[in-house]
């Protein structure tokens, strides 16, 4: 089994307000610069590969961690919100009504108009797991939420519907751990980051 980190990039000010960036690409806010500020990735990932999301909220949380060798990996990309995107969820409920709540029930198979769904999700991200399980070797990624959320959901067989099987501190480092077909299977949850 190949160890597997997923970080979530730093606070922007769209996080802050509640509104689902997608593929919107707005920088890190000064909380989350601060937040970030000399810290680095737990000891089990030191000397990790990293992967990072084409998007600068996750290349700059690198870059705040002092991680100087990165990839750059495109399917690590946020998931397509579509429609829903620069929107927040109670606005999207008060709008979308039955119609919202019946596509929210549907689970992996979600989709914003005009976006992604989180099976969509699951099916870019798994040739990239490939790729991490031949080269044997750990490896971080600083991604999304709507990433690292379709990556747990596959290695705990959860459906997206009702309450998660597991509780993610997204501040901290959420391990899996990959088998040598690229499937993800659980590991350590909610792994800090400490002080450089």
């Amino acid at each position: 089994m190949t160890p597997l980190g997923l970080l979530r990039h730093g606070l922007t000010q769209w996080n802050l307000d509640g509104r689902l960036q997608g593929r919107a690409d707005p920088p890190l806010c000064a909380a989350g610069v601060q937040a970030l500020q000399g810290m680095r990735l737990p000891k089990a990932f030191a000397a990790a590969r990293v992967y990072v999301s084409p998007l600068a909220r996750a290349r700059e949380t690198a870059a705040l961690l002092g991680l100087g060798e990165i990839l750059v990996e495109p399917r690590l990309v946020e998931m397509d919100w579509g429609d829903f995107e620069g929107r927040s969820r109670a606005e999207i409920a008060a709008t979308g009504g039955a119609d919202f709540a019946a596509n929210e029930a549907r689970g992996l198979d979600f989709r914003p108009p005009s976006g992604e769904s989180p099976r969509d999700l699951q099916a870019r991200l798994s040739p990239w797991l490939a790729d991490v399980a031949a080269r044997a070797e750990a490896a971080v990624a600083i991604t999304h939420k709507g990433v690292i959320r379709a990556l747990m959901a596959q290695a705990y067989a959860w459906n997206m519907v009702g309450k998660a099987p597991f509780r993610i501190d997204w501040r901290a480092v959420q391990a899996l751990r990959v088998d040598d077909r690229g499937r993800p299977h659980p590991g350590a949850l909610n792994i800090g980051l400490e002080q450089a």
